[in-house]
């Protein structure tokens, strides 16, 4: 039997995994907009130029899936990213019906340009946490992703058969 880690009679939303999640989440945005603040570009900016680098997403699609990122939104950050000068759209030879994205050489200095100020500040807020408490910090939180993962189902109305 698996373990209950919640109670009815007891649950508190401000308690919730899900919220304290959320909560940490908007608060390492605001973080990385911070330690971008005087830059020109925005955290999320940043983290498109980042995921095109380590080439983790290579489409407007899988940035989208990456980032839980609502495609319009996406699609005029992209535009905005391109403009300037800092990402290109490649059709791709392969299929036709893909676009690539494609970091220019401004965009690979940009993104390399600001990695400092966003470690440093990732640094400052962990720094009160043990390297053994950072790292069981990663290990839970991967756990955690993985069960994720394996839960998800098709959204209702798909049926695979």
């Amino acid at each position: 039997m698996s373990v209950k880690h919640f109670d009815v009679k007891t649950f508190q939303a401000s308690r919730s995994l899900g919220y304290l999640l959320k909560m940490s989440h908007s608060l390492m945005h605001d973080a990385g907009a911070a330690a971008l603040a005087g830059h020109d570009l925005s955290f999320v900016q940043w983290l498109v130029l980042l995921k095109l680098k380590e080439g983790t997403a290579v489409t407007a699609s899988n940035l989208c899936r990456q980032m839980r990122y609502d495609n319009g939104a996406l699609t005029r950050l992209l535009d905005q990213l391109e403009t300037r000068g800092f990402i290109e759209r490649k059709r791709s030879e392969a299929d036709r019906r893909v676009v690539n994205l494609e970091l220019t050489a401004a965009g690979r200095r940009k993104v390399t340009e600001l990695l400092p100020p966003i470690v440093d500040n990732l640094n400052n807020i962990l720094g009160d946490f043990s390297k053994t408490e950072f790292a069981e910090l990663v290990r839970l939180l991967s756990k955690l992703m993985d069960n994720l993962k394996a839960y998800e189902r098709p959204p209702a109305g798909d049926d695979a058969s």
